[in-house]
């Protein structure tokens, strides 16, 4: 078995890992506060191979929360030039979605360029939403960002011609009806597993 170790891509997230809080309401943002929220809400992690020496997954991922989306909104905004009844609309309609999706915007780089298509029929990893109270959800649905833009490259700096973009969906609520990230939950994350190992991007939930 390969010796595998993790690893934090530290320049694209900071040397701490931010804590976070979940509830919703209204934000007091401006456009420059965009890059501070997008650091807050991202997380990258490595997956190496020290027998080879060989970086077998890099992901970085942003997490879509409520709070991502205001502070997203704004930036839009202000970028676009929207007039203040657009962004109103801009922001309800992003706000609305978050009440039934948990969504991640994730750049990844595999080892192989093949291996880093999470939309493959037998994909080399496959990924999930997971919390500390045992919660384990697949995607309802992942979205190939095939030819990333002026936004993505812009709004998620991370995205480069080396990695491959996506957007990938959860459903904020189980079959039963319970939630898949659990109030209770001190974190989540979102958890890539294959035959080359596993690994796991983790946001902290801070109490109260």
């Amino acid at each position: 078995m390969r010796l595998l170790v993790l690893g934090t891509v530290l320049a694209l997230v900071g040397c701490s890992r931010q804590v976070v809080q979940l509830e919703q309401g209204p934000r007091e943002y401006v456009a420059t506060d965009y890059d501070t929220v997008l650091r807050k809400w991202t997380r990258s992690e490595q997956l190496v191979s020290l027998a080879e020496l060989d970086d077998l997954l890099t992901v970085t991922a942003t997490f879509e929360s409520w709070d991502f989306r205001w502070a997203y909104a704004i930036r839009y905004a202000e970028d676009y030039r929207l007039t203040i009844e657009q962004r109103r609309m801009l922001l309800e309609r992003s706000l609305s979605d978050t009440r039934e999706h948990h969504q991640f915007y994730v750049a990844l780089y595999a080892q192989k360029h093949k291996f880093g298509d999470l939309k493959a029929k037998n994909p080399a990893w496959i990924v999930r939403l997971v919390d500390d109270q045992g919660n384990e959800t697949a995607p309802s649905e992942i979205e190939k960002i095939k030819k990333p833009g002026a936004i993505e490259i812009t709004y998620f700096p991370y995205t480069t011609p080396f990695r491959r973009a996506f957007r990938v969906r959860f459903p904020a609520r189980r079959a039963d009806g319970g939630e898949t990230i659990s109030n209770e939950a001190k974190w989540f994350g979102l958890r890539f597993a294959g035959a080359q190992g596993n690994d796991e991007l983790v946001w902290e939930v801070s109490e109260g």
